[in-house]
């Protein structure tokens, strides 16, 4: 009996490892990846923008960055977020390759089967990947790296805060920078391509379909597509302006 037992628990593990090694796996391991990312855009999101909306000389952003930098529960997760990007990306340039080498590298033709389910954005994601990729690289270098490593972060003197970073001055820094500002908006444009097709691709793999519903989805996810990058990509363009007297 016991012997039986231990029989069927190695074959559910075999056959568990073999689904997530397998194309379809990796594209259920990529879809959850890519949910948990999306939400976590609109949290990221809702953070940096008092950037622009708090009056305060930084006072509400910095004390933000504090809560999500000392909070266990937060740290925690952020850390479960960097083993998500990296899998997400690994995953998608894996996908991609694979596709790449099933179409024996022959391009697309120019002209695109929709009633398939074929884009652009589709046909080229992981192409988009990699550039997201490139540019969550030097995001990270730029500010979370320089916090964390370097001596360039003045302190945030305000009662209550001992040991916190002044984050806000070096984001404001940053964007006194034209070049920078426009490698973000650039970067946001990517970006909403990238969600255009993932966010109702990743419902799609997971077999989240419903005549009724499917619709709503689509809908939901072209606006998320267009309204998060577009706020993303208005902090640095607002923060420049007002740095240079504008607004």
């Amino acid at each position: 009996m016991a012997t039986s037992t231990a029989n069927r628990t190695t074959s559910s593990v075999g056959w568990f490892g073999k689904f997530l090694s397998s194309s379809i796996g990796q594209k259920v391991i990529m879809s959850l990846t890519g949910l948990f990312l999306i939400v976590f855009l609109v949290v990221h999101l809702i953070g940096n923008l008092q950037l622009i909306l708090a009056n305060d000389e930084g006072y509400s952003f910095n004390s933000y960055a504090y809560f999500m930098t000392t909070n266990p529960v937060i740290k925690t997760t952020s850390f479960l977020l960097y083993a998500f990007i990296i899998l997400h990306a690994i995953q998608g340039i894996y996908l991609w390759n694979l596709n790449r080498k099933a179409r024996g590298n022959v391009r697309y033709a120019v002209k695109v089967d929709r009633t398939a389910g074929g884009s652009k954005s589709s046909i080229y994601m992981g192409s988009l990947g990699m550039v997201i990729l490139a540019f969550i690289i030097v995001h990270m270098v730029q500010f979370w790296g320089q916090m964390h490593f370097t001596d360039n972060v003045g302190p945030f003197t305000a009662e209550g805060y001992e040991g916190a970073k002044d984050l806000y001055a070096l984001v404001s820094q940053t964007y006194e920078n034209i070049g920078m500002v426009i490698f973000y908006v650039v970067a946001m444009v990517f970006i909403a391509f990238h969600l255009w097709h993932g966010f109702q691709s990743a419902f799609q793999t997971l077999g989240l379909n419903h005549k009724k519903y499917t619709p709503l989805i689509k809908s939901v996810g072209y606006a998320y597509s267009v309204l998060v990058p577009l706020g993303f990509a208005a902090i640095p363009v607002i923060m420049y302006l007002r740095s240079r007297g504008i607004l």
